[in-house]
């Protein structure tokens, strides 16, 4: 078999970049080893997590009516139904991908494929087995993604022991489960099961939640998931885990704790891995850097001419929407367009609750690189939509560029920050100033009005705080 080009990934930068390559007039193919389309985002990371996510929300959510006079029982839990609607959701968007597929006339290839050279790869299992074996292209997308990393000193030989993947399955709710890592993942899931009835412990090597964004946006956080989880373990380390058969017994060093605990089921939730080997890389002129990630330049382009790479084997952030983009850029080039990836702002979002999002520079990073900044916040207590749901917790800030009056990026941390932050993101990549924003009319009363309420809290013109703005001031940041 013969493809123009094939992409190596059914994920969301691999589906992306395939059906515009198809809508261009290109002929496609998609070699994937998964039964199904959607990659890690939609079969077992994003989409699954994001639907537990809104299962926990809405059982928090009953509890806290009762300081409004409305009460209702405690929930019952069917893990069966919420696994079937869990895997509906699932399977309705994998469906909606394959019939999307079929109507560009992009080819699916369900195995395992592996380089034999620049321009040919070899099909491994399902359907290579009953079809093809081998197909030839004149250019590749590598979009192989990324798995959960587990270290050896973690991998006990029992179920008990899960990673990111393990825990979407949803098995049972432990009555104590620890999550090993502070970031995303593991207070995402931690969430959930949380809320479901299980007793959750979370420990982090360094000192705070989130490493990495700033310390004003996971505070609010921080403050509400110690009213959630049993413990949170800061500035700790996992000496060791011992199989007990029934339990897993964890052993802890460090400044917040040093003994050893029993648990239920552990979730190890430190980071994600490319996936870059055993694919055949080596057959290729492609070059891998040290952390595994495939080298790229900032049209997607590797060292191999026939080759491109995209998404979380591509290099950081590894996020689902970045994929797409890179997907998009890499087709383009191949179609002749002088387009580049040069995003001024990818948003983050950690779908917690709060949730908090980031677009842009944050204060942590201009500290670090010793920039000149002004922060301006905007305090949710002020807000009369956050104090109208009770969810006063929250906060906006800009990050501003003092002699231009540029918004260089945007933090949110509250309800629902994860839809907001869209607005920073586009102000961002448009190069608008404070003033374009604090004086563009948003709805009241709502959460958004916060990102514009931000701006005021900057030019000094906020109507619900008194912040003066302090002319010729520049940030701790600086």
């Amino acid at each position: 078999m013969h493809t123009q080009l094939l992409v190596l990934g059914g994920g969301p930068g691999g589906y992306a970049a395939a059906f515009l390559a198809a809508d261009l007039g290109m002929r496609v193919t998609i070699v994937d080893e998964q039964p199904k389309l959607g990659g890690v985002c939609l079969l077992k990371g994003c989409i699954p997590s994001k639907a537990l996510l809104h299962v926990a929300k809405v059982i928090s959510e009953s509890r806290e009516m009762a300081e409004w006079g409305v009460g209702f029982p405690e929930p019952t839990i069917d893990l069966g139904a919420m696994r079937a609607r869990k895997q509906k959701v699932i399977d309705t968007l994998s469906g909606g991908l394959k019939n999307l597929a079929k109507r560009r006339n992009v080819e699916i290839v369900h195995a395992r494929g592996v380089f034999e050279d620049s321009t040919r790869m070899r099909l491994e299992g399902g359907d290579a087995a009953s079809s093809y074996n081998c197909i030839t292209f004149e250019h590749c997308i590598v979009a192989t993604g990324s798995r959960p990393t587990m270290p050896p000193a973690f991998a006990l030989p029992t179920d008990r022991v899960m990673d990111s993947t393990g825990a979407l399955e949803l098995l049972d709710v432990p009555k104590r489960l620890l999550v090993v890592g502070g970031g995303y993942i593991g207070l995402e899931m931690g969430t959930v099961y949380a809320e479901l009835g299980s007793k959750v412990t979370v420990v982090e090597m360094t000192d705070g939640l989130l490493p990495g964004a700033d310390r004003d946006l996971v505070k609010p956080l921080h403050k509400r998931l110690s009213t959630k989880f049993e413990n949170l373990y800061l500035g700790t380390k996992v000496a060791g885990m011992c199989d007990k058969g029934d339990a897993i017994d964890v052993a802890f060093e460090g400044a917040g704790k040093s003994s050893t605990e029993r648990f239920d089921r552990v979730l190890v939730a430190i980071g994600r891995r490319p996936n870059s080997g055993g694919i055949g890389l080596e057959n290729t002129r492609a070059r891998i850097d040290d952390q595994g990630f495939i080298v790229t330049n900032d049209r997607q382009c590797t060292d191999d001419p026939h080759l491109f790479a995209i998404g979380d084997v591509a290099g950081q952030p590894m996020l689902a929407h970045k994929a797409a983009h890179e997907g998009k850029v890499a087709v383009e080039v191949l179609a002749g367009e002088p387009v580049v990836f040069d995003k001024a702002a990818i948003p983050a979002v950690v779908f917690t609750d709060p949730e908090i999002a980031w677009a842009g520079l944050t204060e942590e990073l201009a500290k670090r690189e010793g920039r000149e900044v002004q922060v301006a916040q905007y305090p949710w207590g002020a807000s009369g939509r956050a104090t109208a749901v009770g969810r006063t917790d929250g906060l906006t800030k800009m990050i501003v560029e003092p002699q231009t009056e540029r918004i260089l990026g945007v933090g949110i941390v509250g309800s629902g920050a994860g839809e907001l932050i869209a607005e920073a993101v586009v102000a961002i990549e448009m190069g608008c100033t404070v003033r374009d924003v604090a004086e563009s009319i948003h709805p009241h009363p709502t959460l958004s009005e916060t990102v514009g309420f931000a701006g005021e809290a900057f030019l000094g013109t906020a109507t619900e705080i008194y912040k003066p703005r302090r002319r010729n001031a520049v940030s701790e940041s600086t």
